[in-house]
């Protein structure tokens, strides 16, 4: 079946015949793995009596080579996979039979992508980045304040260089354009994080996407942002080179090094907002972070610190 999306994915009419000779396989065979394209992976393939077989636009795959030539500074192994339950859960995974981290694993498509408080990541063959990264971290828990607001800050300027300026930030973990998200972080830990422990980096970001009727918020992707389909070989080898140079910046200076660009960087400052806590709902109006990447909201005419990976922020009217 893949091999034969690789004879389609230049977005050009192919006959059936064509296609069963170079695969060495009869009409009928070609059909039933163009059946399997579109039930199993969701793409829809264009059937033209005289012309062939065509898909919608053309579709650049993912590869191992492709994404280490685009980041090429790094010596990070890439592993890909065609389709997988999740690339964080194929990461922890990994680490539990014992991979060498840093590595990153990639997929062309999520059957179970998981996004904060288990929520479902809307994960497309083939049109966005599905991206997890393990670091080995020590020197505990210094290294892991504010550790998703640092990733945040480099798929933000990720974006901005593949042609989204209007790309910001939304605390604790969403890139936002306006109020439509575009990109999410997600986090999670191995071991003992006062010592040693092992950091699962989830990155999910909308690139080639126009349409998804199961996403139930406001979404944007850089395809309908710029008006151009990106090669997410290039963006990831991008984002790696980033994404490296803030988590130095974050394990020579801490997070203090990086507040200040991650506030100027930040949607909602200053915006009032209201806090959900499970049932709870507390009403400010946003002033920043602090040292620790923790929200810093004045509640009341006082100034209070809220963290937490179970909290969800959300605007509200001016008062």
């Amino acid at each position: 079946m893949l091999t034969l999306l690789e004879l389609l994915k230049d977005g050009r009419f192919h006959s059936g015949q064509a296609l069963g000779d170079a695969l060495g396989v009869s009409r009928s065979a070609i059909w039933k793995q163009l059946q399997l394209l579109e039930s199993e992976l969701g793409l829809a393939v264009h059937k033209v009596r005289g012309r062939g077989y065509q898909l919608p636009s053309p579709i650049i795959l993912l590869g191992a080579k492709e994404v280490s030539k685009h980041s090429s500074s790094l010596a990070w192994p890439v592993h890909v996979f065609d389709s997988i339950d999740s690339t964080s859960a194929e990461a922890l995974r990994s680490i539990g039979r014992g991979c060498a981290a840093p590595f990153l694993v990639l997929a062309e498509r999520q059957t179970d992508g998981r996004g904060r408080r288990g929520r479902k990541w809307v994960s497309p063959f083939a049109e966005n980045v599905y991206y997890s990264l393990v670091l080995r971290v020590e020197g505990g828990m210094r290294q892991l304040e504010g550790l998703s607001l640092v990733v945040g800050l480099a798929v933000m300027n990720a974006l901005r260089e593949c042609g989204v300026p209007g790309a910001g930030l939304k605390w604790p973990n969403d890139v936002l354009v306006g109020q439509k998200k575009i990109a999410g972080i997600l986090l999670e830990l191995v071991g003992d994080p006062a010592d040693v422990c092992h950091v699962v980096v989830g990155i999910g970001i909308n690139v080639n996407m126009q349409s998804a009727e199961e996403v139930d918020q406001e979404w944007t992707s850089v395809r309908l942002e710029s008006g151009k389909v990106l090669d997410r070989n290039q963006m990831i080898g991008r984002l790696n080179e980033i994404l490296a140079l803030y988590l130095e910046r974050h394990r020579s200076g801490g997070f203090p090094a990086i507040q200040e660009e991650w506030e100027q960087g930040h949607l909602w400052q200053g915006r009032a907002v209201s806090l959900i806590a499970g049932a709870n709902k507390i009403d400010g109006v946003v002033l920043g972070i602090d040292r620790q990447g923790a929200l810093r909201l004045r509640v009341g005419g006082e100034e209070k610190v809220y963290s937490g990976g179970e909290l969800s922020l959300r605007l509200r009217k001016e008062p």
